[in-house]
């Protein structure tokens, strides 16, 4: 064989293994870059989250007003105060009131001493209507002048009677008037802050007339009687009850969840117009102290737990794909899988069959190269371009 005819030969050998090459370089399965989580154990609820925003509310709360007109005279306290019961939060000008408890007090003092002079007399009528009984049994007195005397001390004690009476309804009528005076003025009925005040000294209040819808005078609260109030789907009224644990989100307190409990469940579902059906629930904070501080009217988020699964198989509910489907690393390959769920959070899904322990799921889907039969390489945080 000729030189010429070697150099041929080995230039076509060269040019094929250099189609070969790029054919391999161009056609080679690419090995794509995939994060993972394993299937493993621990615990799984099923929970229930409010349709729309609760409220955070106080239980124990008073919208006050005078239940008679009149001119402010004082107002000791402020937005803010704290008060406890029996505190003066507002008191009206009670002149004229004053007035009639002292008239009163005199009036009572009168009927006292006409009751007294009343039943003196009749105490002496008595006495003399006894002395001349016994003149009487030895004949020395007539009988005519001891029945005018008899007649005379049953007067007498009538006349003792009508005073007790008159002194007993002065005596209710200083009772009434101090009753009159005592409405002057507002106290606290419980410990708490006054929340609003819409009045000040030298205006004039007036009480709400029947039916009639008029602002109170004084909104007062108790800090410690705080809950909050949430609509949730009517989906999970069967499954609402008191005692169940909740965790809440209060938008004043960013990033902070805190622990509680259902401690209300309504006995109906409100069904307003143009809104989805709701049962309304109470919530209560464990942490007293943090409660006391939240403003009543603050928007709140609660998460209900209905159900807890300690030990079971879980994957985050973020890797299961439509259809109940996962995919699994084998080797080198992905693989795709059935599974059947049990129950579900936003976080974890119960894993029921189709996984072991250990399994390594696919965490993420995020690049059209992950799908089933592609070759993988497990990578730590988020997948990098090869």
């Amino acid at each position: 064989m000729s030189s010429r005819t070697l150099r041929r030969l080995a230039t076509l050998v060269l040019v094929t293994a250099a189609v070969a090459l790029l054919a391999y370089l161009r056609w080679r399965p690419e090995i794509v870059p995939v994060r993972v989580v394993a299937v493993e154990r621990g615990a799984v609820e099923r929970t229930a989250t409010n349709s729309r925003a609760g409220t955070v509310e106080a239980r124990r709360r008073a919208k006050i007003s005078p239940d008679q007109g009149g001119r402010v005279a004082e107002v000791p306290r402020r937005r803010g105060d704290r008060v406890r019961a029996g505190d003066v939060l507002l008191r009206l000008d009670s002149s004229l009131e004053a007035g009639q408890v002292e008239v009163t007090r005199r009036e009572v003092a009168t009927a006292a001493a006409e009751r007294e002079r009343a039943c003196l007399a009749a105490e002496r009528a008595q006495q003399e209507l006894e002395r001349h009984r016994r003149l009487a049994e030895q004949r020395i007195v007539a009988a005519d002048l001891l029945d005018r005397l008899e007649f005379a001390a049953r007067e007498a004690a009538a006349a003792c009677a009508a005073g007790r009476a008159v002194e007993a309804r002065a005596s209710s009528a200083l009772a009434l008037a101090r009753t009159a005076l005592d409405k002057r003025t507002i106290y606290a009925p419980f410990d708490g802050i006054v929340a609003e005040l819409s009045t000040e000294v030298g205006e004039w209040v007036t009480p709400a007339p029947p039916a009639v819808p008029v602002p109170p005078v004084i909104d007062l609260l108790d800090p410690t009687s705080i809950y909050l109030a949430l609509p949730m789907d009517e989906v999970d009224a069967a499954r609402l009850v008191p005692g169940l644990e909740a965790r809440a989100t209060i938008d004043s307190h960013p990033e902070r969840t805190f622990a509680g409990s259902v401690v209300r469940v309504a006995p109906y579902v409100l069904d307003l117009e143009a809104q989805n059906r709701t049962v309304e629930i109470e919530v209560e904070l464990e942490d007293t102290a943090l409660a006391a501080q939240l403003l009543r009217g603050t928007s709140a988020d609660v998460e209900v737990v209905l159900e807890r699964r300690p030990g079971v198989l879980r994957l985050p509910t973020a890797t299961i794909l439509g259809g109940n489907r996962v995919l699994v690393v084998e080797g080198d390959r992905l693989v795709e899988r059935g599974i059947e769920r049990g129950i579900a959070n936003w976080d974890f899904t119960e894993i029921t069959s189709g996984l072991e322990e250990g399994d390594r799921v696919v965490a993420a889907i995020d690049r059209p190269e992950i799908a089933a039969g592609a070759r993988v390489r497990v990578v730590e945080g988020p997948p990098q371009t090869p």
